[in-house]
């Protein structure tokens, strides 16, 4: 028998198993790196767009204009970033500036402009529009808002910052990293287009995390994602821009503020039968009231009330009202000229009668028309700061009446004004079809809760009714009523021999009384000592800046004690 050989096969056997393992190996762990890591994208992108584009809070916010070494920003930027208060009069074809204590007007194409009613020049336009577009000098805008702005190299971006703006520095680490790895991409993946590249030991601002990556801002303005691990993380920094503002303090009062209005018609009153008001510190006559659609103020004012106030120890606060008229409101308030005409007028009065403050009592206003109130008095405050002022707003609960309470834009005017005052009263209106109390406390309370989530608590006064409503109720269902002071309520009480019993529905004292005679039902909810003390207590446990009254001609003397506040319990500003 033959000996067959078969061991010169064994090793083309070994090197067969093992090229095929090693293929297949090869195969995986390319399927594995191609899943895990992608071919990098090679396709770059503009990271702006358009010329002199505006970079801000880490994006691109629009494009400048140049017009030589001047540099514009757009009007719908400065709104939406830095101040939305910024308007355009078509009136005076001039954008308008309020600050806190600078009103700014500056016409389109002028080389003028003027601060506070005083003109300032210029070796170039401060305001211009470009097509439908309207834009603004930066350079006059550095000395109104805490603002700054670089012109970077190579890409010619405007960068504005701003106040408090936090800016984390990195590097780029010196590791022998490839070019692609290096770029910046406009998502976090390598197989996203790339905006710019970094090199080794390049400086960078950190402004985002996401996974694996940072997204990073080159000096030239240019920014995408790198992976984290080629960047060693520095410091943060925040940006400190201050600028040189005089600073406004609200004329001091004894304790909390204790105000209340003198209703004044035709004629002001006689001040010797004005009886004491313990407690009371501010008085507000409506002395002034707006006449005509051009801004013309009506004046009521008595140089004599104003000595007999003063001589009391009471700061006065002259009322402004819009007359109730939506039409006139709309036509006087819907320019520059006629808003800075009622200015004019009222920072006259208010040197002629010595007034402390101007309470501003605008009411039923068109719902489109309440940017022009806040408008208002966002012009009217620092005229009237600077001319030591106190600025105080009457306005009512929120509820979805459009004329009366839609139009008041609460949060706002509340960061403008010193104070707003909240008409908590007219729960039931006289013309009601329903008898039901002024203000019932349950009412006022859970509408001034709502309040208080727009409207700090230090900046709200509480306005209390002294009038109640006597509900005359007919057998064929009609309803009507009148007001009536406290004095006269008690007088209607003891003339029909009835005893008010405590309603604990509405927090207050309650009469009713049928007349066999006129076949009506009378029906009464009372201010008195109870109801009064209760709305004080609230101005205590909400800790308001305190209350006021309408009005002083309705008061009977328990009044003011009722109205006192605690001045430990209440806010002082």
């Amino acid at each position: 028998m033959y000996k067959i050989e078969t061991s010169p096969q064994k090793p083309f056997a070994k090197k067969l198993i093992f090229a095929g393992l090693l293929f297949a190996f090869t195969l995986i762990t390319s399927t594995v790196l191609m899943i895990l890591y992608p071919f990098a994208s090679k396709e770059k992108v503009s990271y702006f767009k358009g010329n002199h584009p505006i970079l801000f809070m880490g994006k691109q916010a629009g494009n400048a204009y140049i017009e030589g070494e001047s540099i514009y920003l757009p009007l719908s930027f400065l709104q939406e970033f830095v101040d939305e208060g910024i308007i355009f009069d078509e009136d005076s074809q001039s954008i308008i500036i309020a600050t806190k204590n600078k009103v700014v007007q500056m016409p389109s194409e002028s080389l003028s402009y003027y601060v506070n009613d005083k003109p300032r020049k210029l070796d170039f336009t401060a305001a211009k529009q470009i097509g439908n577009d309207k834009y603004l000098a930066i350079e006059p805008l550095l000395s109104f808002y805490p603002i700054t702005y670089s012109i970077l190299s190579d890409t010619g971006a405007i960068w504005v910052h701003k106040n408090g703006e936090s800016m984390v520095s990195g590097k780029v680490k010196e590791n022998d990293i490839h070019e692609e790895l290096l770029r910046l991409r406009t998502e976090d993946s390598l197989e996203s287009p790339y905006t710019a590249s970094v090199s080794p030991k390049e400086n960078v601002l950190i402004e985002q995390e996401k996974g694996d990556y940072y997204f990073i801002r080159k000096e030239d303005g240019t920014a995408g994602y790198l992976k984290k691990k080629y960047i060693k993380k520095g410091e943060s920094k925040q940006m400190a821009i201050s600028l040189e503002e005089s600073v406004y303090t609200v004329p001091e009062l004894e304790g909390p503020i204790q105000l209340t209005w003198e209703a004044v018609y035709t004629k002001n009153p006689n001040t010797a039968k004005i009886p004491k008001m313990p407690g009371i510190n501010v008085i507000s006559p409506t002395w002034f009231e707006l006449a005509d659609g051009k801004g013309s103020i009506k004046n009521l004012g008595s140089k004599d009330y104003s000595m007999w106030a003063r001589k009391q120890g009471y700061q006065i606060w002259g009322l402004f009202s819009n007359a109730f008229d939506p039409d006139l409101t709309h036509e006087a308030f819907g320019s520059f000229e006629t808003r800075q005409n009622m200015i004019r007028q009222l920072l006259h009065f208010s040197q002629m009668y010595e007034l402390n403050g101007v309470n501003l009592d605008i009411e039923n206003v068109n719902p489109e028309d309440g940017p022009l109130i806040t408008q208002f008095v966002r012009e009217a405050t620092p005229y009237f700061h600077e001319a030591g002022l106190v600025v105080s707003l009457d306005i009512t609960f929120i509820s979805s009446s459009g004329n009366w309470s839609a139009f008041y834009e609460r949060d706002k005017l509340a960061g403008i004004a010193d104070y707003l005052v909240v008409m908590a009263y007219d729960e039931h209106w006289g013309s009601s079809q329903v008898a039901g109390s002024v203000a019932s406390l349950p009412w006022v309370e859970e509408n001034l809760k709502h309040l208080l989530e727009i409207v700090p608590n230090e900046k709200l006064i509480l306005g209390v009714p002294l009038y109640t409503r006597l509900w005359e109720q007919k057998s064929n269902g009609d309803v009507s009523s009148k007001a009536l002071s406290m004095s006269k309520v008690k007088e209607w009480l003891s003339q029909n021999n009835v005893t008010p019993v405590y309603d604990s529905e509405s927090g207050q004292n309650y009469a009713e009384h049928f007349s066999e005679k006129d076949k009506i039902t009378y029906k009464v909810w009372l201010e008195d000592e109870i109801s009064l003390t209760k709305r004080a207590e609230l101005a205590k446990k909400y800790n308001l800046a305190g209350v006021a009254s309408w009005s002083r001609y309705f008061a009977d003397e328990t009044a003011w004690a009722a109205l006192t506040l605690n001045n430990k319990e209440v806010t002082k500003k």
